[in-house]
């Protein structure tokens, strides 16, 4: 971030991404749990990740790219199955609407699933798991994206940083644990980034076209991310990207347009979700466990939970409010 850093109250960041979506040419309706879930990216500590994206997707809205105003289909498959047609709209929307099927029917049947397709960037895929966590289910979550990492031993990008993320459930709508990952060493927008404002990036992150380790962030975005773990992160990758692309029937990386670029394409990528019954199948003993294993970790000296570090983030910047850049403060207030 710049010098020019100011700070927002929750309140306050609500309502500019609230109006600048809804200025942008989001209904008042499709807005609502897409706002929350970008607030809730900045109070978890991903500061200007929410606000950063913010500003594209209105961009977006006002290019033609996304339909801020259409209402996502919804299909039941079977009585544990939904498609969920995005209709090139947000993914936020589409994900809310599906959920209101998927939530009764796996809590009914112990386990069900949503694939989403005609989507769009899902954002922060934490959020949406999180969200079933705290309706007392355990949730898988899957999302493709644009073309970033090469395979190994190879040099073009065939799939997106694909993240995939769990979520626990705890007591009294709590979330025990919480992962959320990307299938990259680090998110594509830390290189997208460092290229805007100029600096450098540390080795590890981003390779060139040659498939050589550079610290140019620019010669990344033109190369590729680096796959976390190596073969290990290609691997994850390559498992979101059949979830999504092939099971719920979006696009390929290759194929969708630009997360970042007014290119005139719909991004088209997917998203999928399982969520479990804990009870169901454990036969009671799920929380007794969940319980035990958090504290076989929090009991060691500097160990710490899934989710723990984003947890103290809310608290800490809901006290001192939401850093923001001046510059794009005003650009975000430009779009209500």
């Amino acid at each position: 971030m710049g010098e020019d850093l100011l700070r927002l109250s929750p309140k306050a960041a609500r309502k500019l991404i609230s109006d600048a979506l809804i200025g942008a040419g989001t209904s008042q309706r499709n807005a609502s749990y897409f706002t929350e879930a970008i607030l809730d990216t900045e109070l978890s500590g991903l500061e200007g990740h929410g606000f950063y994206w913010l500003q594209y997707y209105c961009e977006h809205l006002l290019s033609g790219k996304v339909d801020g105003k259409v209402r996502a289909k919804v299909k039941k498959l079977s009585a544990v199955a939904f498609q969920v047609d995005a209709r090139n709209g947000f993914a936020h929307p589409a994900i809310e609407k599906g959920f209101v099927k998927l939530v009764p029917a796996a809590r009914k049947h112990g386990i069900a699933g949503m694939a989403v397709h005609n989507s769009y960037n899902a954002a922060t895929l934490g959020f949406h798991t999180g969200y079933l966590a705290r309706q007392g289910l355990v949730a898988f979550g899957f999302t493709n994206a644009m073309p970033a990492i090469a395979p190994v031993g190879g040099r073009t990008p065939v799939i997106g940083t694909n993240p995939l993320s769990f979520a626990v459930s705890g007591r009294k709508g709590k979330i025990a644990l919480l992962i959320d990952q990307s299938s990259s060493a680090v998110a594509w927008t830390a290189v997208k980034r460092a290229a805007e404002e100029g600096r450098e990036i540390p080795p590890g992150w981003a390779l060139d076209r040659e498939g050589r380790p550079t610290f140019d962030p620019l010669q990344g975005l033109e190369g590729s991310m680096a796959p976390s773990g190596g073969y290990k992160g290609f691997g994850q990758g390559l498992i979101v990207e059949v979830m999504c692309a092939a099971l719920a029937g979006a696009l390929r990386g290759p194929e969708m347009g630009s997360f970042t670029e007014n290119d005139g394409k719909p991004i088209g990528c997917g998203q999928f979700f399982i969520a479990l019954d804990p009870e169901m199948f454990s036969g009671g003993t799920f929380a007794k466990q969940v319980k035990a294993l958090s504290k076989s970790i929090t009991a060691q000296a500097g160990a710490r939970l899934p989710n723990a570090r984003r947890m103290a983030n809310r608290k800490r910047l809901a006290r001192e409010g939401l850093p923001i850049d001046d510059a794009l403060l005003q650009r975000l207030q430009s779009f209500a």
